[in-house]
């Protein structure tokens, strides 16, 4: 059982910079109203979440915010770590599901696409190393050389997305130990299927926050949203903030969870040798959809410059923002 701690901060680090003045959230999965919005605010898929609904009847953007609220937490039945009871959970102990949930072979196969794009920079059956990792530094915490390699070689022998096998009738892990997570992805996929639904309710000036941020439209008086990235190292602090209007943002850090105290094995998994390159301070990507955008933020963190350049010039309305151990920016696409 992993350590409750480790779990619960394995996340990026984004924040919304200005919503409209004078407005709060409210803890604990609450309404609040300011002016003419609805916002709630909780927690889900193991992130703080909000949604912002601007709507001309009132009673009906909160029926709205709650049907949203019950497809979140469907899907956090389908995809989260933290429940023994949800279907990720199921596939990891078994090593099958079958008549899976359609969301969630939607999920794995928008997964394996990402991992084709990416040459498996971004693969969902990296969880083994996360388990390695946990385990270790819950008994040995200040390891410098982490775990040993005989370990790694295990681990890494259990990891690799063709050992996933996804159809509409079941889903199969066909390596021995083989486990798969999907936070590198999942929360966006559960923006945008909240994004979808209010889209489809006629929705057009909406902020959607579920672990990652999608808006539809700009702001009630026509301005972007603005959201900001936050410093891995100095919370609290931003160090830009990025204009949305119907697109999505997420960024990865390694800062946002570091297994050792000197930050040399963090969250993000090179899946080809099981360690964690720090070859960027943070990876910011916006892309129409929040799902592309957590994924891309995911696997860029792992490329070189070179490699996350050319998927860019590809990826129609995708811009990459790479940020360097010195604080140097660089900007690839619109």
């Amino acid at each position: 059982m992993l350590n409750p701690s480790l779990t619960l901060t394995r996340r990026r680090i984004i924040v919304i910079a200005a919503t409209a003045a004078g407005s709060a959230f409210l803890a604990g999965g609450r309404m609040a109203q300011a002016g003419d919005a609805v916002r709630w605010h909780g927690s889900a898929l193991g992130a703080q979440v909000s949604i912002e609904i601007y709507h001309p009847d009132r009673a009906e953007a909160e029926r709205l915010v709650d049907r949203c609220i019950l497809d979140v937490r469907r899907l956090e039945q389908q995809f989260s770590l933290y429940r023994s009871d949800s279907a990720i959970s199921t596939l990891n102990r078994t090593g099958i599901v079958v008549s899976p949930d359609a969301d969630m072979v939607a999920l794995l196969k928008a997964s394996l696409l990402f991992a084709d794009l990416t040459d498996g920079a971004f693969d969902p059956t990296v969880q083994p190393l996360w388990q390695l990792y946990a385990d270790h530094f819950a008994s040995n915490r200040e390891d410098r050389d982490g775990p040993s390699p005989q370990k790694l070689t295990a681990a890494l022998a259990k990891v690799g997305h063709a050992g996933l096998l996804v159809s509409e009738d079941r889903i199969a892990l066909t390596r021995r130990g083989a486990a798969i997570t999907l936070n590198g992805i999942a929360q966006g996929y559960a923006t945008d299927r909240v994004v979808e639904r209010l889209i489809k309710a006629g929705l057009s000036t909406t902020l959607v926050n579920m672990g990652e941020i999608r808006a539809i439209g700009a702001r009630p008086e026509g301005t972007p949203w603005r959201v900001g990235l936050a410093d891995p190292e100095q919370p609290g602090l931003v160090t830009e903030t990025v204009n949305l209007v119907d697109r999505a943002v997420a960024t990865s850090a390694g800062a946002g969870f570091r297994f050792d105290s000197q930050g040399r094995f963090t969250h993000l998994f090179d899946p080809a040798t099981g360690r964690s390159p720090s070859r960027y301070s943070t990876v910011s990507v916006m892309a129409p959809t929040a799902a592309e955008a957590d994924a891309l933020s995911t696997a860029f963190s792992l490329m070189p410059l070179s490699k996350i350049q050319d998927i860019v010039a590809v990826r129609a309305s995708v811009q990459a923002r790479i940020t360097d151990s010195g604080g140097t920016l660089t900007v690839y696409g619109a």
